[in-house]
């Protein structure tokens, strides 16, 4: 094995790339290794947030193998990730869907939806990371516009061409594998460049 000069080793490569079938089980695993290359070459800090859940019942077989036996969701959940990246707070949602011509509103919560206009209201950068499995394509789409959107629809979905029109294709690759945050910074920092 050859490691890098600093003594740390490479990256792990996500098995399976290039096999279409997986890609849309794959959303969060590709994020979250985007997330920690960002951390490791100090670029950003963005974390998965964890479920609050609230432990009802422990089964206790031995004292160091605790086994959760009942457990429910405390509150809703607001988003799927936040942190920082120079020095603006980031808030987004990832969504994947295996439809090949819509995105169906029922994926995108009431609360989710709140809580990225008060980010907004606030100072910080909202935004979607959406997944279209069957096309192999991910989106990033400012929150602001996609509410506006999902507000003034009568549909059930938002049709997949909205997305090609009005989303920004995020370039896959190895390291990072979303290279997410290059369009964040097209959009949001269009200023510094």
């Amino acid at each position: 094995m050859i490691n890098y000069p600093n003594g740390s080793p490479p990256y792990q490569i996500a098995k399976n790339i290039d096999n279409h079938s997986k890609r849309g089980a794959t959303l969060e695993k590709d994020i979250n290794a985007s997330n920690t290359y960002y951390k490791d070459l100090n670029i950003a800090l963005i974390y998965k947030k964890p479920t609050p859940i609230q432990v009802v019942r422990v089964d206790y077989p031995r004292r160091d193998r605790a086994k959760i036996i009942e457990a429910y969701y405390r509150t809703p959940s607001t988003t799927d990730y936040n942190g920082l990246y120079k020095g603006k707070y980031v808030d987004f949602e990832a969504k994947e869907t295996k439809n090949k011509s819509r995105l169906p509103l029922q994926m995108i919560h009431a609360h989710q939806i709140k809580h990225l206009e008060l980010v907004e209201r606030h100072g910080g950068i909202g935004f979607f990371i959406i997944r279209f499995s069957y096309y192999g394509k991910t989106y990033l789409v400012d929150a602001p516009l996609l509410i506006r959107t999902i507000k003034k629809t009568t549909s059930y979905a938002i049709p997949y061409d909205w997305f090609e029109q009005n989303g920004h294709l995020i370039k896959e690759g190895l390291y990072p594998r979303l290279d997410y945050l290059k369009v964040v910074e097209a959009l949001y920092f269009k200023e510094e460049n």
